[in-house]
């Protein structure tokens, strides 16, 4: 009776395996039947619609989440990101600005933008409420460009016929009023994109015209795009360029200058062709690693990523000992009562929220009025969250280790200091080294959204080269090999001093 029960479980549960993949077929089929009746913009509502988080595709998206005719709204960081969601027909249509849609077309070709446009946008700078005298100077210098044909010329050499024929120059003026700070989101082709290891685009030289007219020096901070605004508003950058949208929502917390161009917002769909790509692999390698040197991005964020994960180590695992000794110590003998509550308050914080909200916290919150290194703001964000960790890991090979040796080491008048650091510690790292090896690859893999504050490391680097070739593959199997090799790296250094450790002790 039993050989028999298990059979109808087995029998039911394969039957609804089935069915969930035949639903799931269905319903994948569906989608696809779906997205190509998108004709014009009326057939919308009732689809999947991609945006960029942040944008104004995602405000006039919005719209169709409460119409009851079952529209969905999927928020993708990156242009791009929703762009390669619908070439594999993972959303029906992407609200995204002409521009850049036309420049995602010519390289997907399997999407295409509808006749109708969706809106009509005007662009302007953002700027802090608080700061009205940049503001009116921002204006001003705009309201010449704009009379002397530069703006017209900026915008001309980027689209249309006579693109690249007529680059801006710098105008070599002194620079004397100090610097300004231009916030921005470096993938928005041709507004603001990266070529040639620098950002460029409509934006940038018009951003960089305007600093000429101020007499002002331009440094540019790449970073994502629902940053950008958050960032002016703390004074860690004067200005936001990025394709902004002056709408009535944004103006509630920050101010815009006066328009500089005008776009329309428009609806990509899948046109039904194969997304496959006519390049091969080795040419796909070199458009997205050796053409103009693009492989620099992932140097330069494999440096930053390790710099990051070794200092934060290095604080994790002295804030983490300190912490663990201070809550074994009142464990044991009840001491270091006010400091052991501290200690509890600071680990169920750090341990109980995200380690990308602490990251924003520290950078936009903490040091928002101090002109701070990124990379030391990602180093010390890892380092606090890393030592919560470190601590429990700590305090778990402490207690593993018999009270008797600590009595004994003790009872040969070994101070409390001298106990724990030669009789109680090594024994202790011994048994959590596997573990304190786990938080190092995780530390090392949570580095990855330094990209967040702007920082460029290695997945940031991979972000940049996407933007750039439209390749989404690629650019992430490399990365994921290279964070593979180190971990793998890391964990054979970590077994063998383990295997070493183990080898001394039956020594």
């Amino acid at each position: 009776m039993t050989k028999k029960n298990n059979i109808k479980s087995i029998v039911g549960i394969v039957a609804v395996i089935a069915v969930c993949v035949i639903a799931a077929i269905a319903i994948h089929g569906n989608g696809k039947k779906n997205a190509q009746s998108i004709k014009s913009v009326k057939d919308i509502a009732g689809h999947k619609i991609g945006v960029q988080l942040g944008t104004t595709g995602d405000i006039l998206a919005s719209d169709y989440e409460n119409d009851k005719k079952g529209s969905t709204v999927d928020r993708y960081n990156k242009g791009a990101d929703a762009v390669q969601a619908l070439s594999q027909n993972k959303v029906d249509c992407v609200i995204i600005d002409e521009e850049p849609a036309k420049a995602f077309a010519s390289q997907n070709k399997n999407v295409k933008i509808l006749k109708e446009a969706f809106a009509d946008e005007s662009y302007a700078f953002c700027i802090a409420k608080d700061n009205k005298a940049l503001t009116n100077n921002v204006n001003d210098a705009l309201e010449k460009l704009k009379k002397d044909g530069t703006i017209d010329a900026i915008r001309d050499n980027y689209i249309g016929e006579n693109a690249g024929k007529n680059p801006y120059k710098s105008k070599n003026v002194s620079r004397e009023n100090g610097e300004l700070v231009v916030a921005t989101n470096a993938t928005f082709q041709p507004y603001e994109y990266y070529k040639g290891g620098k950002v460029v685009g409509i934006d940038m030289d018009i951003a960089q015209a305007v600093c000429d007219e101020l007499h002002m020096s331009m440094k540019i901070e790449d970073m994502e795009f629902d940053s950008i605004i958050t960032a002016v508003q703390t004074g860690k950058a004067d200005i936001g360029a990025a394709g902004i949208t002056v709408t009535a929502e944004r103006k509630k917390n920050i101010d815009f200058s006066n328009s500089y161009t005008t776009s329309k917002q428009v609806v990509l769909v899948n046109n039904g062709k194969s997304a496959g790509s006519s390049l091969s692999v080795g040419e796909k390698f070199k458009n997205n690693f050796i053409k103009e040197h693009r492989y620099q991005y992932i140097l330069k964020g494999l440096k930053t990523t390790l710099f990051i994960t070794v200092c934060a180590l290095i604080i994790g695992i002295l804030l983490g000992s300190l912490l663990a000794i201070i809550r074994t110590t009142h464990d044991r003998n009840g001491g270091l009562t006010i400091l052991n509550i501290l200690a509890k308050i600071y680990l169920t914080i750090v341990r109980g929220t995200p380690t990308m909200v602490q990251l924003l916290i520290i950078y936009y919150v903490v040091f928002a009025s101090t002109n701070i290194s990124k990379t030391l703001v990602a180093i010390v964000a890892f380092g606090l969250n890393s030592a919560a960790y470190v601590a429990e890991v700590v305090r778990s090979g402490i207690m593993s280790v018999d009270n008797g040796q600590f009595e004994a080491g003790r009872s040969l008048g070994l101070s409390y200091k001298t106990t724990m650091l030669s009789i109680v510690f090594p024994q202790a790292f011994k048994n959590i080294l596997p573990a304190l090896g786990n938080e190092l690859i995780t530390l090392l893999k949570e580095t990855s959204i330094s990209g967040y504050i702007g920082l460029v490391d290695l997945t940031k680097g991979s972000d940049i080269i996407r933007s750039i070739t439209y390749d989404a593959m690629m650019p992430l199997g490399i990365v994921a090999v290279i964070y593979l090799i180190i971990v793998m790296i890391l964990t054979a250094l970590v077994n063998k001093l383990e295997r070493s450790l183990r080898k001394n002790e039956r020594n």
